[in-house]
């Protein structure tokens, strides 16, 4: 069945919404999927097609300071980055409430991205338990491993940084997934990772595996730096349909 893609604006978010031809006005499992840093709704566009083609209903949002928002980069470190990944998690619920208020979801939520995208998954993760499946690829469950990485090169670099950096971003503490692994609980949850990844280190995706060998998590890496191959975005897709689409009394 060919899939549709309509542009759409919901409130301020410009977004993507993808899903077979015949199945527009009907209720779905509904499918979240981020983009990466400074990239837009566009890059994810083919994996959103994959998972519209086994029956989901996909959004595909543009993330605060990227794409038809896109605003210029603040010379802070990190600073564009937290706000757009913060309004990642402000809008989230927004968007659910809204299509299920159309009546167009039909209680199965799944949430996915990649790098920033990912980031913002397992960010949702510990805030949302209505969330059914996640999938993480290339991103970190450990924001706040990551927030001293950004340190530890804005340092090398000669970069400024308010002082109050940790203070200011303390919010990440409530949403660090490798803090609290227990919200994971029996959901779903998988994780792709580059072994060489250049970006977003592969440590904190391998460590939250090995530390958590009784959550219901599928890992997969490669020998591959931050990039998303066709065969891996085949895989995301089966892993929605094996675990989403099954999922009981909703």
């Amino acid at each position: 069945m060919k899939t549709v893609v309509r542009k759409r604006m919901i409130g301020n978010i410009p977004l993507l919404e993808v899903v077979e031809e015949d199945k527009i006005y009907e209720p779905l499992p509904l499918i979240i999927y981020y983009h990466g840093w400074q990239t837009a709704k566009e890059l994810v566009l083919t994996q959103g097609r994959k998972l519209a083609a086994k029956h989901f209903r996909i959004l595909l949002p543009d993330a605060a300071n990227h794409g038809e928002r896109k605003t210029k980069t603040s010379e802070i470190p990190s600073l564009t980055f937290w706000d757009s990944i913060q309004t990642n998690l402000y809008e989230f619920g927004f968007l659910v409430d809204y299509f299920e208020n159309l009546g167009l979801v039909m209680g199965k939520i799944g949430v996915g991205g990649i790098s920033m995208g990912g980031i913002t998954t397992c960010m949702l993760l510990t805030q949302h338990p209505e969330i059914d499946v996640a999938a993480c690829v290339m991103g970190s469950p450990a924001p706040i491993k990551y927030r001293e990485r950004i340190c530890d090169h804005a340092r090398e670099l000669g970069f400024y940084l308010p002082t109050d950096y940790r203070k200011l971003t303390s919010w990440l503490e409530k949403y660090d997934l490798s803090l609290a692994p227990e919200k994971v609980a029996d959901r779903p949850l998988f994780f792709w990772h580059g072994t060489e990844d250049e970006k977003v280190p592969y440590v904190h995706t391998a460590d939250f595996i090995k530390e958590n060998p009784g959550l219901p998590l599928t890992f997969i890496s490669a020998q591959e730096r931050h990039f998303v191959q066709i065969a891996t975005m085949d895989r995301i897709a089966d892993f929605f349909v094996d675990n989403l689409a099954k999922v009981e009394g909703k």
